[in-house]
């Protein structure tokens, strides 16, 4: 029974089958009602595009894209380089058997990207010094695939600047705009390497302008765009719909999207032309420190405004103090430029020209004034007074670039922290609680004092408590 099934199913089933091919073969000899696919009468085809009636606005916008792409990205270049980076042994490092086994410090090669812009015909560009900083050998690649070796010509750190060179002739060159006249709104086109894509575009706008006090660089006054910027977009050129550079994109914000920062290419022009013209930069002096106007600080001083810069020390013998200027000053203005707050006057007093004279308005005792000073430069002035002004005008800090006070209780408050001192690096924050160094209890400001200076070379550990929590920080004294 099994088998006469078997055989009447198999004779249903080809019957079947030969009826669906005689179907097909019978549909192939006539045209079919249904084609594959429309294409557009745009590109010769016989369908109509679903938009008829583009605004002309659109249009006019997509052009200018297209056109800033055509015209800018000959100018853009990506760089590779290859670097030496210390290898961090957190656990083994600081035990005297840790060279016996390692050989001293262990090293990696590390490779990174980038992106730059042409200046000049003979091949000096444009990046951000962090892109090439440490580098071993740097590869610049241009838009024709043609791959030089480059060689840097300076960098500040400070600011995030380079100039690297390359020897070539006949180069396209950026056009540099004007980052003074930037609105809030306008558009912004960012055109970069990231994640190693060759020369690719993003477009958005000009979020903002004037944003300081990142903690990305001791000099701020970056642009905000949400034009997309990722790893590898550094150092490239960020752009109007003119196609000229108005910025060189920076740094992102890695918690969030759409916020990438660029450095305004009017503050980055006379940096440049410095590292070309001497390979470095010197930045002006006034010899003071500096904290914030807090409305508090404003109503007690007669101030309408918290704003300006308060001058909490003035240095013996520096520019400030032959100008007659006093503790508890507020500079208001700088050379004409109104004063926002400390970072803007440590800004604009960077930027000026040494040697040359400026007028400071101050706001004393009630009243406005104005005084002249010659400013010196940054880099001529004694080491101990050089690092008081960069690591932002902390006072009284120690070796370990902190100040302290008495606590409730055992140990002593951190009161104040150097911008760039050991303890700031490593981790330690205002209001942290020091318990003890090299496992040593503190008792007060004298024995925290005392332990300091009796602390031997290398490491020193500092507990500290932070709330409810306590942990270890591991100093390397220079």
């Amino acid at each position: 029974m099994i088998t006469t099934l078997h055989k009447k199913s198999r004779i249903v089933w080809c019957l079947a089958a030969c009826a669906i091919a005689l179907s097909g073969l019978a549909g192939c000899s006539g045209k079919s009602d249904s084609p594959i696919f429309f294409e557009s009468k745009r590109k010769g085809g016989e369908a109509e595009a679903p938009v008829k009636d583009v605004p002309k606005d659109i249009l006019t916008t997509q052009k200018a894209f297209s056109l800033v792409a055509n015209k800018v990205t000959p100018c853009v270049v990506n760089i590779s380089t290859i670097g030496k980076k210390k290898m961090v042994q957190p656990f083994f490092e600081m035990s005297p058997f840790f060279e016996d086994f390692f050989g001293g410090p262990q090293y990696r090669r590390d490779k990174s990207l980038g992106s730059g812009f042409i200046i000049s015909k003979d091949g000096y560009i444009v990046t951000n010094d962090h892109v090439v900083r440490e580098a071993e050998t740097i590869q610049v690649k241009l838009s024709n695939d043609k791959v030089y070796e480059a060689k840097v010509v300076g960098g500040d750190q400070k600011s995030d600047i380079a100039v690297i060179k390359i020897s070539a002739k006949d180069l396209p060159v950026a056009v540099l705009g004007d980052s003074e006249k930037l609105e809030v709104g306008q558009w912004a086109i960012a055109i970069g390497n990231p994640f190693g894509l060759d020369r690719t575009m993003t477009v958005g706008i000009i979020s903002a302008t004037g944003r300081s006090n990142m903690g990305i660089e001791t000099y701020e006054n970056f642009i905000q765009t949400d034009a997309s910027i990722n790893p590898g977009n550094s150092g490239g050129p960020l752009l109007n719909v003119y196609g000229e550079v108005i910025g060189i994109n920076t740094a992102i914000v890695a918690a969030g999207q759409g916020i990438g920062f660029a450095i305004p290419i009017t503050m980055a022009k006379p940096i440049f032309t410095q590292l070309i013209s001497k390979g470095n930069v010197s930045r002006g002096w006034m010899g003071v420190t500096i904290q914030p106007v807090t409305e508090e600080l404003a109503q007690s001083f007669g101030l309408k405004q918290a704003k300006g810069a308060l001058i909490n020390d003035v240095l013996q013998g520096s520019p400030a103090e032959k100008a007659g200027i006093r503790q508890g000053d507020v500079v208001t203005a700088f050379n004409g430029t109104e004063v926002k707050d400390p970072a803007h006057l440590q800004r604009v007093v960077a930027e000026t020209a040494v040697g040359k004279p400026v007028k400071v308005t101050l706001f004393r005792d009630g009243k406005s004034l104005e005084t002249t000073l010659t400013l010196t430069s940054a880099e001529a002035i004694p080491k101990g007074r050089r690092e008081l002004k960069e690591r932002g005008g902390a006072q009284g800090v120690d070796p370990l670039g902190m100040a302290v006070e008495e606590a409730d209780g055992q140990g002593v408050v951190v009161a104040d922290l150097a911008r760039e001192g050991l303890a700031a690096e490593a981790g330690i924050k205002r209001g942290d609680v020091i318990v003890s160094i090299n496992r040593k209890r503190i008792s007060g400001v004298a024995d925290y004092q005392r332990s300091v200076q009796q602390a031997p070379g290398g490491n020193i550990i500092i507990l500290v408590r932070r709330g409810d929590s306590s942990m270890y920080f591991a100093l390397r004294l220079k």
